[in-house]
């Protein structure tokens, strides 16, 4: 038997490929009724979370955040001693060790996850989930937590899945405001979107041809710039600000992007390759 609590469509869709596997699902949600569809596909429903809790060994967590977490485990104290808790809501890295020191001060084992795909695709070929925390207890139940998405392990640091979960937002948020911020610019012309469109999509496909000398500068932390230097690179970031600003459309996010190149050259990077952006980055 697993428990799931939290039932949101994330939540939902979890149970549902748990139970088409053939496990056994007790599941609680502070809205009974966000439960009827699973129960109806054979779950069972926990009256409490204290109920929920002790159902089973393994309890997953699907919810807002790590306050909820606390807000919902707290009516349950109890319960935790000798349960395992795997905690796949999003949050912070450092909320994520204080939320482990919490469930282990109660005699539970934690294990922080975040789940990469959206409700559609869990338990499918794309899905994949971060974990981390004690290694024997993430190997007891990896079988199990596959089912979600491949499952990978990242160490024992419990902070390292919400890590890179988070990192792997930036980038996806980012991306996806980047590709708004220039759909308006088009736009502020008379330009439909679908002309754009195919593009964009080019662009976006590329930028995976970037990424590993990128990642080989900054580890080794020489940034070559014969190709594409920092002042170059810096002029368009402030043409695309002063576009940004002609058509009247937001330029929060131009102007931040043309802050870092502003930064590496003060910094004495302007002949360097974009990837001295780094240095200054990851001093705030």
């Amino acid at each position: 038997m697993i428990t799931m609590i939290g039932l949101g469509p994330m939540g939902q869709a979890m149970v549902r490929v748990l139970l088409e596997n053939g496990h056994g699902v007790t599941v609680w949600n502070r809205t009974a009724s966000r439960a009827d569809g699973v129960v109806a596909a054979g779950a069972v429903r926990a009256e409490t979370v204290a109920d929920a809790v002790s159902a089973s060994e393994l309890v997953l967590l699907s919810l807002t955040d790590y306050a909820a977490m606390y807000d919902i485990l707290g009516k349950a104290e109890k319960a935790l001693a000798g349960k395992v808790i795997v905690n796949l809501s999003s949050d912070t890295p450092e909320k994520t060790r204080k939320a482990a020191e919490w469930v282990e001060a109660r005699g539970g084992r934690f294990i922080a996850g975040g789940v990469m795909v959206p409700a559609p695709l869990v338990g499918k070929d794309e899905a994949y989930v971060f974990y981390s925390g004690p290694s024997e207890v993430f190997e007891k139940y990896r079988d199990t937590l596959a089912l979600i998405g491949r499952a990978d392990f990242l160490g024992e640091d419990v902070r390292l899945a919400q890590l890179f979960y988070q990192a792997q937002l930036d980038i996806f948020l980012n991306a996806l405001s980047a590709f708004l911020h220039a759909t308006a610019l088009v736009r502020s012309a008379g330009v439909p979107v679908q002309k754009f469109l195919p593009y964009a999509k080019e662009n976006f496909a590329m930028m995976a041809f970037y990424l590993e000398a990128a990642a080989e500068q900054v580890e080794k932390g020489e940034h070559p710039g014969d190709e594409a230097d920092v002042t170059m690179m810096g002029a368009s970031a402030d043409h695309i600000a002063q576009a940004s600003r002609d058509a009247g459309i937001d330029v929060v996010l131009p102007e931040a992007i043309k802050s870092h190149y502003d930064r590496a050259i003060a910094a004495g990077h302007g002949k360097s390759s974009w990837t001295s952006l780094y240095e200054v980055i990851k001093e705030g």
